[in-house]
């Protein structure tokens, strides 16, 4: 899932989800996410979504 995607599931724009994102830096780091990976691995999408209570719709 692509960060962009996760920002508007989550209701915000992409500039403020990034900010979210850098304070969560280091925990993203050691699960292999850099700032500019544009998509994320399972595991920070599950962690993400966790932590910022984004709700994600079953295919």
């Amino acid at each position: 899932m692509y960060k962009s995607e996760l920002a508007r599931l989550a209701g915000v724009s992409p500039r403020t989800f990034r900010r979210y994102l850098a304070t969560r830096r280091p925990i993203l780091s050691t699960m292999g996410v850099s700032p500019k990976t544009q998509k994320l691995p399972p595991k920070a999408v599950q962690y993400i979504s966790n932590d910022y209570c984004i709700d994600i719709p079953e295919k």
